[in-house]
């Protein structure tokens, strides 16, 4: 006979009633086969008493049984295991076998290209970013205040349903007038679709831009999330290069003049990762091309507002009315990143199929957080936001720039960027990004991905770090661990030359 009395373990201190832990239990044990089918189970009465429970509690167990299908209750006779249940394959019991499987029990695709390394985010390291924004000046007071005034209003109850895939048709309407007169757009709000950030912009686009056989051009260094997104799409992805003034858009005339182009990425207002600006002599040449070889101008304009020597030069969207241009941004890169309100810009019937294509990957985005938004563009906080930020990141870009040319100019070179989060810092000869990331983790600093700046593929030898997101304190021991680093590498470079000679 199954031992019912010490089979089962039932805690009353738990939140989960105790018909429902006998009923779990009962599942597993028929499930594993140690209660096979057919088996007739003890009387509630019976297995009341084995078990100190009331009789209510093991009746309900059996009721919950039968609603999962697991069991009948036959009348005069009793209650049994169902006969018809399939019987798992069973296999000699380890402790281990309990434990859930790390690997899929079946096949599915794999992307290695999406393999992202695991980044040490242990508070006691020093980490070197890309160029993230500083969450600590996000105005949360300012943001959390509206939402819940827009929680205290009867008509928002409407806005908790299902909505347009397009987003809020209030921060569209937000959107068109502040890019309007901020960035010179000509637009409506029926030529903007709220996105979750740019990536998901890139994402739409490719999708709708782009066949196998297609062929995109980006610069011969590149964003590195717009490249594998393209290459989901098509394998044909030719790179230009890219000088202190933006991508060569000579280069791209003479490939015109070679094969069809459908479409050109790029990040116009600081190119990523080198942080240089688009002339406005190739912005115009680039127009002009995208006009005459009819291909879609993918704009990423990703950090738009920080620009620190000069006013900000319009976007190629501002001055397109061929309806070339499809015109990406973003505010997660502006205020936090937890913030997913991004935009996608372009001829209404592009952004219309746009919106369809959305709604089978997300349905719809967060409207609340969208209403949140278009007020917080539209009272002013926005631009307020902005300027702080834009003064307090410049102090930083310059003692970033000061600290590293003081104590580290034997190791690197880089130009001071006009803008941006970021500066592109190239490592000197004979030092490599490899052995500097090595070496460096003996000193609690952590380099993340370095490797996706492909510094194999086009030899320029540098990557992005950040500078926005530290403060002075910060940026002086980020300093320090370089050069900690730099010091016991050149200490085993001349332990070596000694011993050689």
């Amino acid at each position: 006979m199954f031992p019912y009395k010490t089979s089962f373990q039932l805690l009353r201190n738990l939140n989960t009633p105790l018909y429902l832990q006998l009923s779990n239990q009962f599942i597993e044990l028929i499930k594993s086969h140690k209660i096979p089918p057919e088996t007739k189970l003890p009387s509630s009465r019976s297995l009341s008493e084995l078990l100190g429970v009331h009789r209510k509690t093991v009746v309900a167990c059996y009721d919950e049984l039968m609603l999962q299908g697991w069991v009948d209750s036959i009348p005069k006779k009793g209650t049994y295991v169902k006969a018809s249940l399939p019987i798992l394959t069973q296999q000699e019991f380890l402790e281990e076998d309990s434990v859930l499987s790390n690997e899929a029990n079946f096949k599915f695709s794999k992307n290695e290209n999406f393999n992202k390394k695991r980044v040490n985010t242990d508070e006691s390291w020093v980490l070197v970013d890309d160029g993230i924004s500083d969450v600590r000046l996000t105005p949360l007071k300012d943001i959390a205040r509206t939402y819940r005034r827009l929680c205290d209003r009867k008509r928002t109850i409407k806005s908790l349903s299902y909505g347009e895939t397009f987003g809020s048709g209030k921060l569209r309407k937000v959107l068109a007038s502040y890019l309007n007169k901020t960035r010179g757009l000509q637009y409506t709000e029926e030529n903007i679709l709220i996105t979750r950030g740019s990536q998901m912009g890139i994402f739409l686009a490719s999708k709708l831009l782009l066949e196998k056989d297609d062929i995109i051009v980006v610069g011969e260094t590149n964003y590195i999330a717009a490249d594998v997104t393209f290459s989901e799409r098509t394998d044909r992805i030719l790179r230009v290069p890219v000088d202190e003034d933006g991508i060569k858009t000579d280069d791209l005339e003479q490939l015109c003049k070679r094969k069809q182009i459908k479409a050109v990425y790029v990040t116009s207002h600081h190119h990523h990762p080198t942080t240089v600006t688009l002339s406005a002599e190739r912005r115009i040449h680039l127009l002009n091309l995208a006009k005459e070889y009819r291909f879609a101008i993918v704009e990423d304009d990703y950090d738009y507002d920080f620009n620190y020597n000069h006013a900000p030069i319009l976007p190629l969207a501002s001055h397109d009315t061929q309806g070339n241009v499809v015109y990406i941004g973003s505010i997660c890169k502006t205020v936090a990143p937890v913030f997913r309100i991004g935009y996608l810009i372009g001829p209404k019937d592009f952004v219309e199929e746009a919106s369809r294509v959305r709604r089978y990957v997300d349905r719809q985005g967060d409207a609340l957080l969208e209403l949140t938004f278009a007020d917080f563009i539209e009272s002013g906080d926005l631009d307020r936001h902005i300027k702080k930020t834009l003064k307090t990141y410049q102090q930083r870009r310059d003692f970033f720039c000061e600290q590293f040319q003081q104590e580290l100019c034997d190791y690197f070179e880089f130009d001071i960027p006009k803008g941006g989060m970021a500066v592109w810092v190239k490592l000197k000869s004979p030092y490599t990004w490899k052995e500097v990331s090595e070496v460096a983790k003996k000193y609690k600093l952590e380099l993340g991905e370095w490797q996706r700046y492909d510094v194999s593929r086009t030899g320029h030898n540098a990557i992005r770090i950040g500078f926005a997101s530290k403060n002075e304190e910060e940026i002086e021991e980020l300093v320090m661990c370089f050069k900690k680093t730099f010091q016991e590498i050149s200490l085993k470079t001349s332990s070596v030359k000694s011993f050689v000679r």
